[in-house]
């Protein structure tokens, strides 16, 4: 009985909510990617907030974001003049902010690559889900790649300021995240109206992460909303046989695009690791990917 109590308190401190909004750590700046009017913003429902979820040891969930912001963490040690963006995943409707994206820019940082962490917009749910349904669904305003957009633009723009080779920038995503990864990665054509000098620079990533991506896949038929092209960069990908969220469809059709259209693609399938393991796994042969993704970067010249 006595355990029983502990883990049922246990559990309902990691649902607490805390109502403000997410904050980097001290040094850190988040700042708006959006210079005025948020385009094609949805009315507030309710203020951006916080709660530590369950399951993966905790992690922090972001709830109801309706300002993009973009947090930059500069590299360690040696500059590579190299960055990536990271999406978070957290199926459009909440971020998950530290399992795929403050812990991922660690890392990143670690290798002397500059980290972009992106906080996108996820509204009340946002427009991938539908509460009456309870099933996802496909907005004709994309805000999510509106924001992803946005922000490679921005950083493309402050190469100079940042360091960086303006050719070595690229995105990496997660879940929901890889599926921004694959729209950034296809999509050119700005998904809003330009708003100043920034947007005239190109959104195209210099090369493509995708982990455990979402959204790729339906009822067994590759999006039709995503046309590989020999101009998709060079692409990392990345996911577990056994994922129980987003079926192994989701990597293996855009795998065969990416082929079909002669794009430099590295592939890793594993049989075990399941879904949203961020850099926690540590029982199967999946945790290796880090590694992976270094040696591949070094292959293709960012590193």
């Amino acid at each position: 009985m006595r355990i029983f109590l502990v883990l049922t308190i246990f559990f309902i401190g990691l649902a607490q909510t805390r109502a403000d909004s997410w904050q980097p750590t001290p040094g850190q700046v988040q700042t708006a990617i959006w210079p005025a009017a948020i385009p094609d913003a949805t009315p507030v429902k309710q203020p951006e907030s916080v709660i530590v979820a369950a399951g993966h040891g905790g992690w922090m969930q972001i709830n109801d974001v309706s300002t993009p912001t973009m947090t930059v963490y500069p590299p360690k040690g040696k500059n590579t003049e190299s960055a990536v963006i990271v999406f978070p995943g957290g199926g459009f409707r909440v971020l998950a902010i530290d399992l795929e994206g403050t812990e991922i820019c660690d890392w990143l940082t670690s290798r002397g690559i500059t980290c972009v962490l992106l906080k996108y917009r996820v509204p009340g749910g946002n427009d991938y889900w539908d509460e009456k349904c309870q099933c996802r669904i496909y907005p004709k305003i994309p805000r999510a790649l509106q924001d992803a957009q946005r922000t490679i633009k921005l950083v493309r723009s402050k190469a100079k300021e940042l360091a960086l080779n303006p050719q070595k920038i690229g995105v990496i995503g997660f879940s929901a995240g890889g599926y921004l990864v694959a729209q950034t990665s296809n999509i050119f054509t700005s998904a809003y109206s330009p708003v100043d000098a920034v947007d005239k620079l190109s959104s195209r990533p210099d090369f493509a992460i995708a982990l455990y991506p979402g959204h790729l896949c339906r009822a067994g038929v590759f999006n039709t909303s995503i046309r590989v092209t020999k101009e998709t960069p060079p692409t990392f990908l990345l996911q577990a046989w056994n994922d129980p969220v987003d079926p192994i469809c989701n990597s293996t059709l855009y795998a065969r695009e990416l082929n079909k259209a002669g794009v430099a693609a590295e592939v890793h399938f594993f049989a075990k690791g399941g879904h949203a393991f961020g850099l926690r796994e540590t029982d199967h042969p999946i945790a290796a990917w880090p590694s992976l993704v270094e040696r591949w970067l070094k292959e293709i010249g960012i590193l």
